[in-house]
């Protein structure tokens, strides 16, 4: 298949393309104000408007997992940054798939788990309800964005990642620092839920929900036994073989991060993949600490 990747150059995107080119397809990335060619499609980094949109005609399907980073204190701007990189780029690339001779037949658009909110320790599946805050607000604009596409028959998908663990980047790095000196310890009370995925895993399951055209709408990438955070910080410390004693209390990280803190250390999200394991995708990396164990020694080796 000849694939459209945006986001290429991200954590996911960039372990994507070579998965996809392992396989033997044609990857064309979008690139913001590249010179275009048979391996790049650009757009303008403001408006995303593609400078050849026609060519979206001879794309058997887009993937989309662009955006701005969500780390770091969100600031008013950093805030419109985050909206705009993904409302606003999902919704004119959906528009312009749609307004091709032949619109592609597929368009997988990243999504996260933070569209349903803080919720305690619910179990939350595809089917829940949409959450409040900052991030839902956002998950849900972004998801609504890809409407124009879907009204001219295109399969969309909107694969919803929990956060994802990386050997060599993501949120595995940067803890990984503080657990190895012996200051790794649970944040707040320790009771709210981590939904996570392997990046390996996360790819897997890109690639089946590409090839499995029975699916469509939201899609939790995540593994299927979500923890909180007390019991990851446990299992990082057994694997790390260091101690986890240390907290850091919930004002101390809310007034070091500010409202992201709250959105993404504090909050508690139990999320389940239904809709992957009942079109029968299965996890290589399904039980946390066996997870970790296998990513460190990657990055060890």
């Amino acid at each position: 298949m000849k694939l459209l990747v945006g986001g290429s150059s991200g954590l996911v995107g960039s372990a994507l393309c070579r998965a996809l080119k392992r396989r033997g397809d044609d990857v064309v990335v979008l690139r913001r104000d590249a010179a275009d060619n048979d391996r790049t499609m650009s757009w303008d980094a403001q408006t995303f408007e593609l400078n050849e949109a026609a060519r979206l005609s001879d794309i058997d399907g887009v993937i989309h997992l662009g955006g701005e980073s969500i780390l770091g204190r969100w600031t008013t701007s950093k805030k419109a940054r985050i909206r705009a990189s993904r409302v606003d780029s999902t919704c004119q690339l959906a528009r312009q798939m749609a307004e091709a001779v032949t619109p592609p037949p597929f368009f997988l658009t990243a999504s996260a788990i933070g569209y349903y909110g803080p919720r305690g320790d619910e179990e939350l599946t595809e089917d829940s309800r949409a959450g409040a805050g900052f991030l839902a607000d956002v998950c849900q604009a972004w998801e609504q964005a890809a409407t124009p596409v879907q009204a001219v028959g295109t399969r969309v998908v909107h694969l919803r990642f929990g956060m994802l663990l990386a050997a060599h980047g993501g949120a595995l790095k940067t803890m990984r620092t503080p657990f190895q000196w012996g200051l790794g310890g649970k944040i707040g009370t320790g009771a709210q839920y981590m939904s996570w995925a392997t990046l390996t895993d996360a790819v897997r399951a890109i690639l089946f929900t590409l090839d499995t055209a029975e699916l469509a709408g939201p899609v939790n990438v995540v593994a299927p036994n979500p923890c909180t955070n007390l019991d990851f910080t446990k299992a990082l410390g057994r694997v790390l073989h260091r101690p986890t004693f240390a907290t850091v209390p919930a004002p101390l990280a809310r007034l070091a991060m500010g409202e992201m803190a709250e959105a993404l250390l504090l909050s508690s999200q139990r999320v389940i993949p239904h809709r992957l394991q009942q079109a029968g995708f299965t996890f290589d990396h399904a039980q946390l600490e066996p997870a970790l164990a296998d990513m460190l020694q990657s990055a060890s080796s």
